[in-house]
């Protein structure tokens, strides 16, 4: 017996390493020191730029958003998903991503399928500036459906240590901006599925937005890096909040002092109609939809008053779309640190 007669095609593996050395390329930066294939990509980091440098690592995955692409047969967008679930939680420590790795693991390779979900992760790392410096792929007999596969994402980045974002400048009379999402990004897709898909939902070919449903569930994270980082640089971010599972009520409290708490207001911003429609459709109750979705608010900034209107205007002259959703005050007698009205 031969590997192959096990499922397993190492011929097919060495065809896909052939098909994405172009999008893998397009990636490169000049800190990379090694091409693709070998045993373990070196990155020189070029020092010279920090006074006292941090690496910053983060690691993610897809989820079940997943199955949607699976569903449509369309994997040209996941990849940018994986990137922007790691890159995304860089970013909100004031970090730089460098470079980034994948693992691919499925029953059995299909190399165009693989190359096609690599070309958005390659995508992911151009929309980020990093390298998509090597991966892993895992081809598992018997452990996948046909036709399935699962992803999941590694990055890392740097920042000075002076210019690290923790939050913990963060005091009573600060002001909270939003950035626009993209969608629901990679978070609540177990509840989406459930919602949307039949015998109870309309299906994923429902018409939607000028489109299908379908194809706006599948719409990639947004990827907030440079517009953030130019931020960064032009004023002081006291915090950041990449709104992902556990929505508003679990992740802005991860960047709190325990002094303050965050006053924000629904009214302040337009609940994009993707978010409505999955609240009416699965009579999902308002706390229920701020605890799993990001509803419409992918990023938060939380910056002093007088710094707010230029930041705005970066934002927008950036291609964010940005509002001024709440403010920091004094903590009170409660156990919660934020308090949502509308």
């Amino acid at each position: 017996m031969t590997y192959r007669d096990a499922g397993v095609d190492i011929d097919a593996g060495n065809r896909l390493v052939d098909m994405i050395r172009g999008a893998v390329g397009t990636t490169r930066r000049a800190e990379v020191c090694s091409d693709l294939g070998g045993y373990g990509a070196l990155f020189r980091p070029q020092w010279g730029r920090f006074q006292d440098p941090l690496l910053v690592s983060t690691t993610d995955g897809v989820g079940t958003k997943l199955k949607l692409a699976f569903l449509m047969e369309r994997h040209d967008t996941v990849g940018i998903d994986l990137v922007a679930m790691s890159v995304n939680d860089l970013v909100v420590q004031g970090a730089e991503p460098l470079f980034f790795l994948d693992y691919f693991a499925t029953g059995r390779l299909d190399p165009a399928l693989a190359a096609t979900v690599i070309g958005g992760i390659a995508e992911g790392c151009r929309q980020a500036g990093c390298a998509l410096v090597g991966g892993e792929t895992a081809e598992m007999p018997d452990f996948y459906a046909p036709g399935e596969y699962d992803l999941a994402g590694f990055a890392v980045g740097i920042v000075d240590r002076q210019r690290l974002i923790n939050g913990q400048r963060i005091v009573p009379g600060d002001v909270v901006v939003g950035l626009a999402s993209s969608g629901p990004h990679a978070n609540g897709y177990s509840l989406i599925r459930r919602i949307i898909l039949p015998p109870h939902g309309p299906g994923l070919d429902a018409p939607f937005a000028g489109g299908t449903l379908g194809e706006t569930l599948l719409t990639p994270t947004r990827i907030y890096i440079r517009s953030l980082l130019e931020l960064c640089g032009q004023i002081e971010v006291r915090g950041l909040v990449h709104v992902t599972g556990g929505g508003f009520w679990d992740n802005i409290p991860r960047i709190l002092p325990a002094t303050v708490q965050v006053e924000i207001s629904l009214q302040n911003w337009p609940m994009p109609p993707v978010f409505r429609l999955l609240q009416d459709l699965g009579q999902v109750s308002r706390d229920e939809m701020l605890r799993t979705f990001n509803c419409g608010i992918g990023m938060i900034a939380v910056l002093a008053p007088e710094d707010v209107d230029l930041a705005l205007a970066h934002l927008q002259r950036s291609g964010e779309q940005a509002w001024v959703i709440g403010r920091v005050t004094a903590r009170g007698d409660g156990p919660d640190q934020v308090c949502i009205h509308g």
